[in-house]
């Protein structure tokens, strides 16, 4: 290692102006090992700077080159990795961390200790030496630059041995003068030894003389002494005043003291007093109430539209009074439970004062609502009235009353409801109770009131009107001078019972009338019920769509999510009963603001279902065909009410009815097919066209005026399929049943007719049965055809049947006319048997036959015939055929031809 350094310093550093201090053999932890050299350096000028240097050797292995440097400043922290055990591993901290294994642990203890040397006399900012032993870290003496001679220098090593350099370069001061000495004596160079006795001798007579110059100096060091002697006795009264002074300034700094700590106080006490009073201002700026606002909370008028505005600033003051966020402790303080007392009271009687408001408007609102529904029906209470002219009336009045005018007085009051609901939920509950009670009896008699009229429009008859006397007297009984209603209560309950059971009844005697059919109903009938019920709907869809409206703005129910109340009444959809559960001390959870909404419309139109379903039985019972008009308006209502909210009140309740809608259509759908099926024919008439044939080019005519363009396209056409096959399979079914009219017939006709019927409506879901219909039309009309004709020359035609029976069995054509049964005398005796005139009759009896078979509203007539004339002229054609092919040369012919079969068609046709 020692001739490593030397080398090192030989070629690296001392080219550079640095000494080499300390050196150790290491490679970077973790990694394939390459050695190199870790040296602790020193620069020879001044300022010393201090520096580790990486040496590694070269590639080729003949030299070292230096390969990077650091500041010993720059390093941050030396980790030994282990104070106690011998460990080769340690880091060095710089900008980054480098960890490195060295060749030996002694090597590696002898360079910490070199950089902990270093660090203590040539750094400021102290290395951290982390898991060093401490043996290893040993105080260096403290070796000022000034206590170094000059043009010495002194060496760092990297043992424990004292600071001492092998060689001391001279400075440049030195060497000049040691040149002019040598200049001066001409053996200098030559002879050494004489020159050092020579300056010898010249140092021992500057001794000398430097001696007698201090003896001579003696006198001048006495007075020196002297001196030195009365600065000591200047410096001892010095101190004694300073002592003094310093007795002095002890006392000034106790009063000093005193006042800084009265200071303290002052100003602890002024810090104290500022707090005080901010916390007095936040508590009379938060929590002190106006006056004006205590005074409209106990006395505002809450009729008027200034009092309610002041009424609700005050509210809302007071609850900002209330829920002002108070710091720690103030709770605590008797003034502040005092004021909360306040606010609390103040709270009480204004929600019992708004409460008590409240409820009055509510009956208030209901009385002038009932009378005003009395002063609407009052006509037909009145005895030997003009039913007539009521019934005009209220056909002009098909209209709900409209509850604008209340709801607009009523949202006066939606920021104090809000306000009592974040206040006193039990009073907001009570009185969304009261306002549904109220309610629901009073849409209950309009409601049914309206229906009632529209039953009587859509029959058109009526009859004694309800005793309305009872209800002028119970409604004049009604005062609601009391904010709870307990009388008035008691007696709209009794009026609602009376006026319910009166509404039973007469719609029991509505629905009493007799089934009326289709088809004692015209277009115009149909169309009136059509406008009604749209008229019905249109009526019942803004009513419900603005009474929510209101509930939601009145009642507050779109602020949250969840509200932190229940109610306490729910709707049994099925049954119309209302659970209540607010007294069993069990509130109903409700899940959402929509739930309350929906919940609180439930109990309020509680009659809207029921009275729908009443109205679309009457509809029903008075025309099957009018649950097609009922299925096409209410499904459109049903898609409007989803559109706008899918979870609504009327959505849902429109949706339900919709059911019962659905299914009364697929009762007139079986209906028709069980009339199909139960339809019985007569024996001594002609079939003609089936009445269910004729219900269905009624009801499918119908239908398509109706859905046109309607969103329950996709029912019609299932009812279209079970209808026609219902059709198809009862027309068979009839036919072969008949007995005066053949099955050709009866199917062809049916058939054509139905096929007419699905050309003209061009009904898209039918096509392939349209096909179908008019395939069997076609194939009847030729069998039918085919079996009338017949064999109008029978004995001719049985001439021939022998011919080919001959020629089946082998005999050529031309030789057939050599049998003896089928010679030529045999053939005219058989052709003189029709002559023209016999074949005209022949075929005038057939016409007659066909007339009677066909009936005269589908109008085949003249199709058949011309079917049997072409069937005629094709057989004469295959006669002709034959005598032409089978008696060559004879010159037999038919005594008429094909002309003459055209004109005796044409002239039975004619004559008929």
């Amino acid at each position: 290692m020692t001739a490593i350094k030397h080398a090192l310093q030989r070629d690296i550093f001392t080219p550079n102006d640095e000494r080499l201090l300390s050196i150790v053999n290491v490679c970077k932890a973790g990694k394939k090992k390459k050695n190199c050299f870790l040296c602790a350096t020193v620069t020879t000028e001044r300022p010393v700077q201090v520096k580790v240097v990486k040496v590694k050797k070269s590639d080729k292995g003949d030299f070292y080159k230096r390969q990077i440097a650091w500041a010993l400043r720059d390093l941050a922290v030396v980790d030994a990795k282990d104070a106690i055990k011998e460990n080769p591993e340690f880091d060095l901290h710089f900008e980054k961390i480098y960890k490195w294994v060295a060749s030996s642990t002694a090597e590696k203890n002898a360079f910490i200790s070199c950089i902990w040397k270093l660090n203590q006399r040539y750094l400021r900012k102290k290395i951290d030496f982390v898991n060093v032993s401490s043996q290893l870290l040993e105080e260096l003496p403290k070796v000022t630059e000034e206590s170094v001679p000059s043009g010495e220098n002194q060496s760092v090593t990297g043992g424990d041995e004292e600071v001492v350099d092998e060689y001391q370069e001279l400075n440049a001061r030195e060497e000049q003068d040691i040149e002019i000495m040598m200049e001066g004596c001409e053996y200098a160079i030559s002879n050494a030894e004489a020159f050092a006795e020579k300056l010898s001798r010249e140092l021992q007579v500057l001794d000398g003389a430097n001696i007698q110059s201090i003896m001579a100096s003696e006198k001048q060091v006495n007075i020196l002494m002297k001196l030195l002697d009365e600065a000591l006795k200047e410096v001892d009264q010095i101190e004694l005043k300073l002592s003094s002074y310093e007795e002095m300034l002890q006392s000034v700094k106790e009063q000093m003291d005193q006042i800084s700590e009265s200071n303290h106080l002052i100003h602890l006490s002024n810090t104290n007093n500022v707090k005080l009073l901010s916390e007095i201002e936040f508590l009379v700026n938060h929590m002190d109430l106006a006056k004006g606002h205590i005074k409209a909370l106990q006395e505002g008028d809450l009729a008027s539209s200034r009092g309610i505005e002041a009424c609700t600033n005050a509210a809302d003051a007071l609850l900002q009074c209330m829920n002002v966020a108070l710091r720690p402790g103030h709770d605590l303080l008797l003034a502040v439970k005092q004021q909360q007392q306040r606010f609390s009271d103040l709270r009480e009687l204004f929600a019992r004062r708004l409460a008590s408001h409240l409820n009055n408007v509510f009956v208030q609102q209901f009385t002038q609502a009932l009378l005003q529904l009395y002063n609407r029906s009052y006509f037909l209470s009145v005895p030997g009235h003009d039913q007539s002219s009521t019934l005009a009336q209220h056909s002009v009045e098909l209209t709900l009353p409209n509850h604008h005018p209340f709801h607009r007085d009523l949202l006066r009051y939606a920021k104090l409801m809000e306000w009592l609901k974040s206040t006193d939920y039990g009073k907001y509950e009570g009185l969304t109770k009261n306002y549904m009670d109220y309610l629901s009896r009073l849409y209950e008699r309009e409601i049914k009131d309206f229906f009632e009229v529209a039953k009587i429009k859509m029959t058109g008859t009526t009859k004694e009107s309800k005793k309305f006397g009872q209800r002028r007297l119970s409604l004049m009984g009604l005062h609601g001078s009391s904010g709870k209603l307990t009388g008035s209560t008691s007696s709209l309950n009794k009026l609602s019972v009376q006026s319910s059971g009166n509404r039973r009844s007469q719609s029991s005697s509505l629905l009493d009338m007799g089934n009326m059919s289709a088809s004692d109903l015209d277009v115009a009938d149909r169309t009136k019920f059509d406008k009604i019920f749209e008229q019905v709907l249109s009526e019942l869809e803004p009513l419900c769509l603005a009474e929510q409206d209101f509930i939601s703005k009145f009642f507050k129910l779109q602020q949250h999510q969840s509200m932190p109340g229940t109610m306490a009444e729910a709707e049994d959809l099925d049954g119309g009963t209302l659970s209540r559960q607010h007294n069993c001390g069990t509130p109903l959870p409700v899940s959402s603001e929509k739930d309350m909404i929906r919940q609180m419309m439930i109990k309020i139109f509680r009659c809207i279902e029921p009275e729908l379903n009443n109205l679309i039985a009457l509809g029903d019972k008075i025309d099957s065909f009018n649950s097609l008009y009922m299925l096409v308006k209410m499904s459109h209502h049903v898609w409007t009410a989803q559109n706008v909210d899918p979870a609504s009140f009327l959505s849902t309740t429109l949706g339900n009815v919709l059911v019962t809608v659905k299914r009364n259509f697929d009762k007139c759908i079986s209906n028709q097919i069980r009339q199909m099926e139960e339809v019985k024919i007569s024996k001594k008439s002609k079939v003609g066209i089936l009445p269910f044939v004729a219900e269905f080019e009624e009801f499918a005519g119908l239908a398509e005026s109706i859905f046109k363009n309607a969103e329950r396209r996709g029912d019609l056409d299932k009812a279209y399929t079970k209808l026609i096959r219902g059709v198809f399979v009862n027309v068979e079914k009839v036919a072969n049943e008949s007995q005066k009219t053949p099955r050709d017939v009866v199917m062809m006709e049916n058939f054509h007719h139905i096929f007419a019927t699905l050309s003209r409506l061009k009904i898209s879901c039918l096509e392939a049965e349209k096909k179908e219909a008019k395939q069997k039309y076609t194939d009847h009309l030729q069998s039918y055809v085919i079996y009338s004709l017949g064999q109008p020359l029978e004995k001719l035609n049985h001439f021939f049947e022998g011919v080919e029976a001959r020629v089946a069995q082998g005999i050529r054509e031309e030789e057939v006319s050599y049998q003896l049964a089928f010679n030529k005398q045999e053939l005219r005796k058989v052709i003189k048997e029709y002559p023209g005139k016999e074949v005209k009759k022949g075929l005038d009896n057939l016409y007659k036959k066909v007339d009677k078979h066909l009936c005269e509203e589908e109008n085949l007539l003249q199709v058949v015939w011309h079917s049997m004339q072409d069937e005629f002229i094709r057989q004469y054609k295959h006669f002709e055929g034959l005598i032409a092919r089978c008696y060559p040369g004879s010159g037999v012919t038919m005594e008429f031809t094909i002309q003459d079969i055209l004109d005796y068609c044409s002239s039975i046709a004619q004559s008929h």
